[in-house]
């Protein structure tokens, strides 16, 4: 029994021993395998990672080239950012020169500012369009005052070539012109006289209000146009009448009358113009302007105006809308009697103000022996004309044509 046990002892320790053999043939296939495999997983990785360098090389040139432009848009962004906070610098008297110059070396150190931009992107996108915003109102407010610079020199220049022109020329002075008005010597045994005139006649009605007033008033009609068609025909019938003629006014009058010649009108056309005035109006001699603050004071436009009516025989009645007409010179210069207006009655349409208006033109004409007053076809105006009777007793109202120095 002892020796079968021994045995069967000795049996169980060799298979065991076997087991472990074939356990360690095992293992070392399986580790042999896993090296083998290992080594032919390396051998492709290492040949795939060679073509993957080869063929990457164009794309990192084009990632490398594509990064040099954002980096050259980061930098121009900062710059004109360095360029913002540079002014700002300027014009902030707390910073001293050594913190500026501090703050404008860390600005424009160009990786600390790709690293702000990475960590800040959002807050940093919105800043910049904060501060190009800054930037472009700074400029705006720069180019608006160099342009008004420009046109304050600008003027000034122009003064300047204005005053060089006209240096030499003798300035224009009413006094110096010495008309036969200026020579007329008032006879105190004769009344003054006093002459009205009504502009803008147009109507039969107008008309026949006037040669109601009981006393002899210049009518100057307006040249035919669609709304008042009939002027010319109804002033055939009024044996002395004027033309009352549009020339330009300042830009402050609004609804000038058609045919109203301009300071750009060439000589052609004004003597066009005034000679259609003298066939609608062949018995007329007198004419005034009716607005013309600007046709009046310029000379070239009144030149041409003079040759014209001259030309016409046509005497010009200066209704002085401006106070720097020129109408004298050139009535001296065409040899035309030099007739302007003193006062006129109702540019407020109120009786006592025409009234008063009235006796300042009576008062004028005791002083000079003759006054002229031009009023127009309004209701009240023709009331205080017939209602002031009383206060021509000592004047003599006349028609223009009875000026005592013609």
């Amino acid at each position: 029994m002892a020796k079968k046990r021994s045995k069967l002892k000795t049996r169980v320790r060799q298979t065991k021993r076997k087991l472990s053999r074939k356990k360690l043939s095992k293992l070392f296939l399986l580790l042999v395998a896993s090296i083998i495999f290992v080594s032919i997983g390396s051998y492709f990785i290492f040949l795939n990672d060679n073509k993957i360098e080869q063929s990457s090389v164009p794309i990192k040139e084009i990632e490398y080239s594509h990064k040099q432009n954002e980096n050259l848009n980061e930098k121009k962004i900062f710059d004109e950012l360095k360029i913002f906070e540079d002014k700002k610098t300027e014009e902030n008297p707390t910073k001293t020169p050594e913190t500026a110059k501090e703050e404008h070396f860390e600005e424009t150190n160009f990786e600390l500012e790709k690293s702000y931009i990475e960590e800040n992107k959002e807050n940093i996108n919105e800043k910049i369009v904060q501060k190009i915003e800054e930037i472009k109102k700074i400029n705006d407010k720069k180019i608006i005052k160099d342009e008004k610079t420009k046109i304050e020199e600008k003027k000034e220049l122009t003064v300047k070539a204005k005053e060089s022109l006209t240096k030499n020329e003798p300035k224009y002075d009413d006094k110096s012109i010495i008309t036969s008005k200026d020579k007329y010597v008032h006879d105190p045994k004769n009344k003054p006289k006093i002459v009205i005139i009504i502009d803008d006649v147009s109507t039969q009605k107008q008309k026949e209000s006037i040669l109601n007033i009981g006393y002899p008033i210049t009518m100057a009609f307006l040249p035919p146009t669609s709304k008042n068609k009939n002027s010319a025909q109804i002033a055939k019938d009024v044996p002395f009448h004027m033309i009352h003629f549009p020339l330009q006014a300042s830009n402050a009058f609004k609804g000038p009358e058609i045919g109203t010649l301009t300071i750009n009108d060439s000589y052609e056309q004004i003597e066009a113009r005034v000679k259609q005035l003298r066939e609608w109006y062949p018995n007329a001699k007198y004419t005034n302007n009716h607005t013309g603050s600007i046709f009046t004071e310029n000379d070239e436009a009144m030149s041409k105006l003079y040759k014209a009516l001259a030309k016409y025989n046509f005497i010009f009645v200066d209704s002085r809308t401006s106070s720097k007409s020129v109408a004298k010179k050139y009535s001296v210069k065409h040899n035309m009697p030099y007739i302007v207006r003193n006062t006129f009655l109702d540019n407020t349409k109120d009786f006592n103000s025409i009234q008063n208006q009235l006796k300042d033109a009576i008062r004028i004409a005791k002083k000079q022996g003759y006054a002229i007053a031009i009023g127009h076809p309004y209701d009240i105006t023709f009331k205080v004309l017939r209602e002031s009777k009383h206060l021509l007793k000592e004047v003599e109202p006349v028609l223009l044509n009875k000026l005592p120095y013609l």
